[in-house]
């Protein structure tokens, strides 16, 4: 796996929330359906609604870009089934 992909897998984790329960927030799981889907504009949109900011859509836009060029869909499906792995494990 790339760089890029560890990054992602590592982020993942540690997006996940705390408190007895390790289900991921919505909004978390939204922006990262929408990070590893195909749709540019569709990721944009969605941090344009928690940042409206130039210099944060700019990056968004660039990671984005990043991703999409870095990534295979295998890494992408890895990314998935770690995410669903993590909430269906019991011991979360």
């Amino acid at each position: 796996m790339k760089l890029t992909g560890a990054l992602v897998l590592l982020g993942a984790a540690l997006l996940l929330t705390s408190g007895g329960n390790c289900g991921i927030c919505p909004a978390l799981k939204e922006d990262l359906a929408l990070f590893l889907g195909p749709s540019l504009s569709d990721y944009v949109d969605f941090v344009s609604r928690y940042r409206n900011e130039s210099a944060i859509l700019k990056n968004a836009e660039n990671l984005k870009i990043c991703a999409d060029n870095k990534l295979t869909e295998e890494d992408k499906e890895n990314v998935k089934s770690l995410l669903k792995k993590v909430e269906a494990n019991p011991f979360c």
